[in-house]
């Protein structure tokens, strides 16, 4: 390890003597030993250094002071003042100013070369560095041994905290993916040094650690390799949602018989026999960013799976709440630059109850609002649960007539049922929202009657057209 004045002292071959008293930095790791005549070698130290002198040019009293200020405002950690040459001793002028500025004072005999100060300081840095290099070495091969066999980032993290001495935080966005005191306060600027983890991607995180510590350059190796990892967490999840999404697609299509579909949504951690909610994200601009995306802490527990281009997580129904868990999703993906709408399904029992959360889930998110509660009742997603009934063929055949008209002769018969469905009924209203006079929605309500074979104004058709207008907008949204 580095050797001190003390220390240098100590050592018989060397032959040296205190000639001062004072001993502010005797005990100071010596940093480098620096030879020098000159009268003001400030310029040339950078602190540490333990200075050795002839004095060949320090005669004067003046000129001896003025000598130990410039090397003591540089940071020396002492003079070592070789005898036998220009003084048979050391100057009492030096040794007074030396003591009046707290820099210890060594008399270096004759027969003792500088050279062999100089030597044995740096074999002793030679050896400290040696050391560290080997502890840095060893540290590695620790880091790296707890991240690959098996104890993943939270293993590598401890380890790395006991080699620190110190907390350590690991968090993406607001969002802890690990602390070594699990429950303290968040790590903020005051008190903690940030170090950034690249990933390349939108959900990189950042490694904190709680000052003081000392940093060997363990911290950069540990950057590294989280970098690694946070990258395999990304490829395994990729391939864990694929696999789930093929899973989840069969059940949502009704492909499979009740024990089956049980059997395969076990096989991808879905317990159907309690209560699940579907919590479904979609978003236009970054759906390839979305299907890769990290999860909140929150939804930890959950099953994500990417079905169509949409990221969808099966939750628990634990009583944490659906509403609070989709709001924490919509902030995550936010905070990753991902612009996502939320929609929330019911929470129901078995495959087919999975199924129907699902298309509520995404009959919700078409509302377009960040986070989208289900409606109390979904007819349309009920229908839509079902693969047996042929729901686009039976919009299509509702609703074509209306298009061919509207495309022949620009009637706008579609704009107008629309209006009536969303209005109640209300042929003022439509008017009023149309710029139309009453008896021309009258007559376009008439013409619709006639060509679809189903009259807006009686309850029963009317069910039908809304029906084949919420299938329309929903298959345009989400085709299958």
């Amino acid at each position: 390890m580095a050797i001190s004045l003390a220390a240098l002292l100590a050592v018989p071959s060397l032959k040296l003597a205190k000639a001062g008293l004072a001993e502010t930095t005797w005990h100071q790791d010596i940093v480098w030993v620096a030879v020098t005549e000159q009268e003001d070698p400030q310029r040339f130290l950078n602190g540490g250094e333990l200075i050795l002198t002839t004095g060949m040019r320090l005669k004067s009293a003046p000129e001896q002071r003025r000598f130990v200020r410039q090397v003591q405002r540089a940071g020396a950690v002492g003079i070592g003042f070789g005898i036998g040459l220009t003084h048979d001793a050391v100057p009492p002028a030096l040794i007074a100013e030396a003591n009046r500025w707290g820099l210890p004072v060594v008399e270096v005999p004759y027969e003792t070369p500088f050279i062999a100060i100089g030597k044995l300081v740096a074999d002793a840095q030679a050896a400290d560095h040696v050391t560290k290099l080997e502890r840095l070495i060893a540290g590695h091969q620790i880091l790296a041994r707890a991240l690959l066999t098996g104890g993943g980032l939270a293993e590598l993290l401890k380890h790395l905290g006991s080699m620190l001495r110190t907390d350590i935080v690991l968090t993406q966005f607001t969002a802890q993916l690990y602390h070594s005191v699990p429950g303290s306060p968040a790590p903020s600027a005051d008190g903690w040094v940030s170090f950034p983890i690249p990933t390349g991607r939108r959900d990189a995180c950042t490694l904190w650690i709680r000052q003081p510590f000392e940093d060997s350059g363990i911290v950069g190796y540990a950057q590294n390799l989280i970098s690694v990892e946070l990258n395999n967490m990304v490829k395994q999840r990729q391939s864990q949602r694929a696999l789930a999404g093929q899973v989840l697609e069969d059940v949502i299509h009704g492909t499979l018989d009740p024990s089956e579909a049980t059997r395969r949504l076990a096989g991808i951690g879905v317990n159907s026999t309690r209560r699940n909610v579907v919590l479904l994200a979609e978003s236009a601009a970054h759906f390839k960013q979305l299907g890769t995306s990290s999860l909140p802490q929150q939804l930890e527990k959950s099953v994500s799976a990417v079905v169509g281009k949409d990221l969808v997580a099966v939750v628990p129904d634990d009583g944490s709440g659906a509403s609070a868990l989709a709001k924490s999703l919509s902030d995550h993906l936010a905070e990753a630059g991902i612009h996502a709408t939320i929609g929330i399904g019911g929470a129901y029992t078995k495959p087919n109850g999975l199924r129907w959360s699902y298309f509520e889930a995404r009959d919700a998110a078409s509302h377009g609002l960040p986070v989208n509660e289900p409606e109390r009742l979904s007819l349309t997603s009920l229908l839509l649960a079902s693969e047996d009934v042929p729901l686009a063929d039976m919009a299509n055949e509702s609703l074509n007539p209306l298009r061919s008209f509207d495309a022949a002769h620009g009637a706008e018969l579609m704009a107008t049922l629309e209006s009536y469905l969303n209005n109640n009924g209300s042929v003022a209203a439509v008017a009023e929202a149309l710029t139309l006079h009453r008896n021309t929605v009258r007559y376009r309500l008439a013409q619709i009657t006639e060509l679809t074979g189903y009259d807006p104004a009686q309850t029963s058709d009317r069910v039908q057209l809304w029906l084949a207008l919420a299938v329309q907008r929903l298959s345009a949204r989400h085709p299958r």
